[in-house]
């Protein structure tokens, strides 16, 4: 069973994006098209002080009548946010996230951000460890 620290590792790009709290939701959203990603950890000082997702952005800045380039990532982000070490199992991980209602875990080692685990980084770990055991029981039938 894999680990949130295994999985950061093994991603393509395992470097996460942060932003401050004082950037517009209009730089958070430009960074996260320009890098093809769902969610920023907001970071203060090196510490991480909130999240910002596109669900952020639907429901506290569309629905809400709200501008980009006006509203702040502190006034929308998602504080605090739910953590977890490296030695987290990918089935922890997904428990958490099923009970918290959250699709991106920051990844907290020493105090240090190491890294981020999203829903779709679960989803095909968890898939390729599955197809790992068929294969094995395959062969272990066709023997």
């Amino acid at each position: 069973m894999a680990t949130a620290g295994q999985i950061v590792r093994a991603k393509r790009s395992p470097v996460t994006y942060t932003i401050g709290p004082e950037e517009s939701v209009y730089e958070a959203l430009r960074l996260m098209a320009e890098k093809n990603i769902g969610g920023l950890v907001v970071m203060e000082g090196g510490t991480i002080v909130g999240m910002f997702t596109e669900r952020d952005y639907a429901r506290k800045v569309v629905l809400q009548s709200r501008t980009s380039r006006e509203t702040r990532v502190a006034d929308v982000m998602a504080s605090p946010v739910v953590c977890v070490g490296p030695h987290k199992t990918n089935e922890e991980c997904m428990g958490l996230m099923t009970a918290k209602r959250v699709r991106h875990l920051p990844v907290v080692e020493g105090g240090r951000l190491v890294g981020i685990v999203s829903i779709g980084d679960l989803v095909k770990d968890i898939i390729a460890e599955q197809r790992f055991t068929i294969e094995q029981l395959e062969h272990y039938i066709a023997s």
